[in-house]
């Protein structure tokens, strides 16, 4: 999925990817490459979700780096799940950009949810990567606006009995 083409002599960033993907690695990569693409073309609101972000590149060098150059004042990143345990612990660096960027960000948590039930996603304006299966890590990138709308109304349907979660810092007494 990654491209060494080059123009001028400057790598040409991945085009989003469209269609059906299957397996971990694939996801993972179609998650770098929107990322990249975020930061690329200033979307102004991302919505991650998922049971516990396991599976995610969230902690990796060069997707926190996507996420700080997207990172700007009125934009926003929400993300929902069940637990942020894994996130936690699996993700350092995510969580230290976190911290620095709590202002655009808004994790909300949904503790009840069955794990299987719960939307696996990363939504934008103009695309959506949708993890049908996160088992078997299926799932499928699309543009079309009628499978935006239809996960863009499933994400607001489970955001509206979620409620805060994974404060970016904890106040002790």
């Amino acid at each position: 999925m990654t491209t060494t083409e080059t123009i001028r002599g400057e790598p040409v960033p991945p085009a989003l990817p469209e269609g059906r993907f299957e397996g971990r690695e694939a996801f993972r990569e179609r998650v770098r490459v929107a990322l990249a693409c975020a930061a690329r073309e200033g979307w102004r609101e991302i919505i991650l979700s998922d049971a516990d972000f396991h599976d995610w590149p969230l902690g990796e060098r060069a997707v926190v780096e996507s996420l700080q150059a997207w990172a700007r004042p009125g934009r926003s990143l929400v993300m929902l799940a069940r637990r942020y345990d894994e996130v936690i612990r699996s993700h350092p660096r995510f969580v230290t950009w976190r911290i620095t960027w709590s202002h655009i960000i808004d994790c909300r948590r949904r503790a009840t949810a069955d794990p299987l039930d719960m939307p696996s996603a990363l939504w934008a304006s103009s695309w959506v990567l949708h993890r049908v299966d996160p088992e078997r890590c299926t799932g499928v990138c699309t543009a079309i606006p009628e499978r935006r709308v239809a996960l863009r109304e499933s994400l607001d349907e489970w955001m509206r009995h979620s409620s805060p979660g994974f404060p970016a810092t904890t106040l002790g007494l």
